[in-house]
């Protein structure tokens, strides 16, 4: 959506070396697409320094019980727009957006509330 492609991924991308300051191993990008789309993505948006996985078919979204029905708009099935911090395997922070807003899942948001 614009929204991730011009702000959310940007977000992370622009704060990248902050989150490796405060000792993150990796920071990944996860949408409901496949991994052609997410390596273009990728490219375009210059996040070299983030993993870009694929969940084509929303199993992981499913999992965390965030799966959303966008078949209104065209979209199909996809993913609430969120933000997970973990560790040791463990989530310690699950940021989720209340559907049309981006708030608390911004890397800023999260920087601070970690």
């Amino acid at each position: 959506t614009p929204t991730c492609s011009i702000s959310h991924l940007p977000g992370y991308v622009r704060h990248s070396s902050d989150f490796y300051e405060k000792g993150f191993d990796a920071i990944a990008c996860m949408s409901v697409n496949d991994a052609f789309v997410m390596s273009a993505w990728a490219k375009h948006a210059g996040a070299g320094s983030i993993d870009m996985l694929a969940d084509g078919n929303a199993e992981f979204s499913r999992a965390l019980g965030l799966e959303a029905d966008k078949s209104e708009f065209g979209m199909g099935l996809r993913c609430h727009r969120f933000a997970l911090v973990a560790e040791d395997k463990v989530v310690t922070h699950l940021f989720v957006e209340k559907p049309g807003e981006f708030l608390v899942s911004a890397a800023e948001h999260v920087l601070a509330n970690i």
